[in-house]
């Protein structure tokens, strides 16, 4: 089903639950107003004939005659007629316009207001009222006796006003009629409408779900046409080719990282058979075939790096493999982890500086946090001259704890500062001075770094230097038992990946 179709038929039930509800209401509201009506008729003909009876200590007296009578005169469907009756339940008197044959003259013993159905089976509505002496005879006759009846008096009358309710019914069914007809031909333009407005307003949708079913992933080019109608259908195509403009740049970085991991790949095997092959072509003293060994594994050693870097690029963010982070200390970190650069040939350059004093909580895994810092350190030895200070600064602003490396080599333009992390990128100034290495360590180190929440920064300008920042989450203070931080193992400088 589709959305057109769900959308209409979510509205149109929605509207006949409207019209059903107005309707029913609208019926209650009659039927409650016009039988109101009706009471109220008959308690107003009650009252006009109770004022021509006259109730007094000798019983009540029927007066007909002495006052005008201007109920029951009229035989119309609509009018009402009435019957006077004694205690005994002998009928006195009745309206004009009242036909025995069809109105039924039985009531109970004490008559209530209510409905019924006569001869005809046409329905009324029949309300009394009973008539009785206040206080008791004090003459000698009895009410009621042939003497008593024949001067009119009687010990109660009872007055009964019926109301015919055909003309009400048949007003009744015409309306709900009406609203039957009205609501169903609201009911049924509403349909036809909204499913045209609905196709109108859902047509940009269809376009481009057809423009993305026959986009090309390979072409730029390829977006889906975004209507101008400033809703969420607008919102949903500039959102979509955003998405687009994104995975298109992810498939050219991955084909660029391909082309350019092929080309590092190929240059060392590229060498390495070649020394294999010309070591082959006749015999050799055993030291020519040390001297060919020892370049063997040489570029094995670092065809092994750019393996290692490779895979770790290519992992998952979240991969279940990855070591679970530990709280430490960066502030007694750093140092300890410095030293182990003592045997290095700048490690004599390189100094340590806090720009704020006391622990420096962050949680990482620290043999990661060591590989990261420790190709920022290899690449400040590589593109800074030697003798030349490499300072290592610590410190914290806000909820953030950051690691500095800053050298004073040759720095970095504006698109190597924004291209430096980038895998296999390597900046001009690094082919001018002929350094070794394939443009993986930055990379991986902010992938490091990334995965600790954290992010990692470049800074400079060509001939000052540059500085590579490492900004890490803060972390809650550990308790006593974690107080000593896990102490971080030397990396070996083979095992780093080359930066």
């Amino acid at each position: 089903m589709s959305l057109a179709s769900r959308l209409s038929m979510s509205f149109l039930a929605a509207l006949a639950i409207v019209l059903i509800g107005f309707s029913a209401t609208l019926d209650g509201l009659a039927v409650h107003h016009l039988y109101r009506l009706i009471d109220e008729r008959l308690d107003s003909a009650l009252t006009t004939l109770t004022a021509a009876a006259e109730v007094g200590p000798e019983g009540v007296e029927w007066e007909p005659d002495e006052r005008v009578l201007g109920v029951g005169l009229d035989a119309g469907a609509d009018q009402l007629r009435w019957v006077v009756r004694d205690a005994g339940g002998r009928l006195i008197d009745r309206s004009p316009n009242l036909n025995p044959r069809r109105l039924s003259l039985d009531l109970p013993e004490e008559p209530t207001a209510g409905r019924f159905s006569g001869r005809d089976g046409r329905p009324w509505m029949v309300k009394s009222r009973r008539l009785t002496v206040s206080d008791a005879l004090q003459g000698k006759e009895p009410v009621d006796s042939p003497e008593a009846l024949a001067r009119g008096r009687h010990s109660a009358l009872i007055l009964v006003a019926y109301a015919p309710l055909g003309p009400t019914e048949a007003t009744l069914n015409r309306l709900r009629l009406t609203l039957i007809a009205l609501s169903t031909a609201l009911w049924l333009v509403a349909a036809a409408v909204n499913r045209r407005l609905c196709r109108r307003g859902l047509a940009p949708l269809t376009e481009m779900a057809m423009a993305a079913r026959d986009a090309d992933a390979e072409d730029r080019r390829e977006r889906l046409p975004v209507p101008k109608t400033g809703d969420e259908l607008e919102d949903l195509g500039q959102a979509f080719n955003g998405l687009l403009d994104r995975l298109h740049e992810t498939l050219q970085q991955q084909r660029r990282f391909t082309g350019d991991a092929s080309h590092q790949l190929r240059t060392p095997l590229a060498g390495l058979l070649g020394q294999v092959d010309v070591v082959l072509r006749r015999d050799r003293p055993p030291e020519e075939y040390r001297r060919v060994l020892g370049i063997v594994r040489h570029k094995a050693v670092h065809l092994q790096q750019i393996i290692e870097s490779l895979l770790f690029l290519a992992r998952t963010e979240a991969e279940a493999g990855r070591p679970e982070p530990v709280v430490i200390d960066l502030a007694c970190w750093v140092p300890e982890h410095l030293g182990g650069w003592s045997g290095h040939a700048r490690g004599s350059d390189l100094r340590m500086e806090a720009s704020c004093p006391g622990p420096l909580w962050v949680r990482v895994h620290p043999l990661l946090l060591a590989q990261a810092v420790d190709n920022l350190l290899d690449n400040a030895c590589k593109y800074s001259p030697q003798n030349t200070s490499i300072l290592v600064r610590t410190g914290r602003q806000g909820g953030l704890v950051s690691l500095a490396v800053k050298d004073q080599g040759d720095g970095l333009s504006a698109e190597g500062q924004a291209r430096a992390f980038e895998p296999f990128y390597r900046a001009p100034e690094a082919a001018r001075r002929d350094q070794r290495g394939v443009g993986l360590g930055l990379a991986v180190a902010r992938r490091i770094v990334t995965a600790f929440g954290g992010t990692i920064s470049a800074q400079g300008a060509l001939g000052q230097g540059s500085c590579f920042t490492i900004e890490l989450p803060a972390a809650p203070v550990p308790p006593p038992l974690q107080e000593d931080p896990v102490a971080p193992q030397p990396v070996a400088t083979a095992d780093r990946p080359p930066g």
